[in-house]
C-alpha cells in the first residue's frame, strides 16, 4: 500500500528533546527517521537546525502557536529551519462550539497565512477531539472550519483524535480532500488518556484504512506521534516506523 513521506513529531520525545537536544535529534536518525516535526521551534532553531544538518534531516513542518504569539518570529525560525508548513496545533475547545466562532479562528488563520505567505511558508491548522465532536447539521467543526478556510491554508487531520471524537477518520479524510497536506499517524486505545497511546499498529486504530484514505486525497508527510505512553517513547516511534515500512 503507497504511504506517505513519513515524519516524527518531536513532541513525542520532549523530554529527552529538552535533556539533550543534540543526542535526541541522531537518536531518532539512527532509529531510521529523515524527517521530524518540530514544536514551539522558536527558542531552539539554531541547535535543532545544526543537529539536524548534521544528520541529514529535513522539517517539512512545524506545530507553533500561530494565533497567539508573534508571527514574524515564528515564520524567521521556521524559513532558518527549512520549515515549509507551519501548523497551529490548538484553539481553545470553547471555540468550537458555534459556526460563528468556528468561522473567526479560519480567519485569523488566514490572516496568518498573509504574514507566512511573506517569508515562502504555508500556514496549517491540527485537531484534537474537540474539534469533530460537535454536529453541525451533518458536518464537524474541521469541516466548517475548512468552508472558511482560504485556498492557501491547509489541514493536519491528527487521525487518532478524530477516532476519540467519534468520527471515522478515514471517511473524514476523504470528505476534506486536498485540503489535507499532513496526518498525524498514532495508535492506542482510542481515548483521552494519553499514556494509553502506544506504536503504530498494535493499537485499535484501522491504520490501513487511514493510509488508503491518506493516499487517495494525496497527503504529502504522515507524521507519527504520541501524546505520552506507559511504555518508551523511543521504542514506540521505532516499532511505529518499522510497521509502516512493512506496510508500504
Amino acid at each position: 500500500m503507497p504511504i506517505p513521506a513519513l515524519s516524527v513529531q518531536l513532541y513525542t520525545v520532549r523530554e529527552a528533546l529538552e535533556a539533550d537536544l543534540d543526542a535526541t535529534i541522531d537518536r531518532l536518525a539512527a532509529i531510521g527517521f529523515t524527517r521530524v516535526e518540530p514544536y514551539n521551534f522558536v527558542a531552539t532553531a539554531d541547535a535543532l537546525a545544526a543537529a539536524l544538518a548534521r544528520n541529514g534531516m529535513t522539517a517539512p513542518s512545524g506545530h507553533a502557536p500561530l494565533l497567539s504569539a508573534d508571527q514574524d518570529k515564528i515564520f524567521e525560525a521556521a524559513r532558518k529551519l527549512g520549515i515549509d508548513t507551519v501548523i497551529d496545533p490548538y484553539v481553545d475547545p470553547a471555540q468550537w462550539t458555534t459556526e460563528e466562532d468556528i468561522a473567526a479562528t479560519a480567519q485569523a488563520l488566514n490572516a496568518a497565512a498573509v504574514v507566512g505567505e511573506k517569508y515562502g511558508v504555508r500556514v496549517g491548522y491540527h485537531n484534537h477531539w474537540f474539534e469533530v465532536e460537535t454536529d453541525f447539521n451533518g458536518r464537524t467543526g474541521l469541516d466548517v472550519l475548512a468552508e472558511h478556510l482560504d485556498s492557501a491554508v491547509v489541514l493536519e487531520v491528527d487521525t487518532y483524535w478524530v477516532a476519540v471524537g467519534g468520527q471515522d477518520p478515514s471517511g473524514l479524510l476523504r470528505r476534506l480532500g486536498n485540503r489535507v497536506m499532513f496526518i498525524h499517524i498514532k495508535d492506542g486505545a482510542v481515548d483521552r488518556d494519553n499514556k494509553s497511546q502506544v506504536a503504530v499498529g498494535t493499537g485499535k486504530m484501522d491504520i490501513e484504512a487511514v493510509l488508503a484514505a491518506a493516499d487517495a486525497v494525496n497527503v504529502e508527510v504522515g507524521v507519527v506521534e504520541l501524546d505520552d505512553s506507559s511504555g518508551d517513547l523511543f521504542d514506540a516511534v521505532q516499532e511505529s516506523l518499522r510497521f509502516l515500512k512493512a506496510t508500504a
